[in-house]
């Protein structure tokens, strides 16, 4: 995928910046040390879950494989629906004036294969123990990473399954 598909790119030549509600999901891919893999952004400079916006007539799930896959390389095996966010917390301004209110299917995955590498979305891909991320984390994702760090310190254990 482009950094702007087609279809985001088609509606934001008739708004310009004004705030769109977007559809999509992200995947906090762990490894058995269980590490997050955080993608370090090119759009704002910070890191992030790999993710993106469904394309039309996607499911959120197809949306989150399809997003894994381009942007790291890596296939996910099973999904597990983490959650669903929306909210003041997850608006977005970006850098370049484009202003999104976010809905977010985030997805847990423990079983992946393939070798890892960064597309043009990405800066870099790099596993986190989640006790030492980064400061600079993607603002509309903080929530997301938020929850599922906290929910891992709670259950004290070396799977991210409840």
């Amino acid at each position: 995928m482009t950094l702007l598909s087609g279809y985001v790119a088609s509606l934001r030549s008739a708004v310009g910046h004004a705030p769109l509600i977007l559809a999509g999901a992200c995947v906090a891919v762990m490894d058995r040390d269980l590490r997050i893999l955080l993608q370090l952004r090119r759009d704002n400079a910070a890191w992030g879950l790999p993710g993106g916006l469904l394309e039309p007539g996607e499911s959120l799930e197809e949306a989150a494989r399809r997003e894994v896959l381009e942007e790291t390389g890596l296939v996910v095996a099973a999904l597990r629906l983490y959650g669903v966010y929306s909210g003041r917390d997850l608006f977005y301004q970006y850098p370049n004036g484009d202003q999104v209110h976010n809905v977010t299917a985030a997805y847990i995955a423990e079983d992946y294969s393939g070798r890892l590498h960064a597309d043009e979305e990405g800066r870099a891909l790099r596993f986190f123990p989640f006790d030492a991320l980064p400061q600079q984390i993607s603002p509309p994702l903080v929530p997301i990473v938020r929850d599922i760090v906290r929910d891992l310190r709670q259950r004290g254990t070396k799977s991210a399954r409840p």
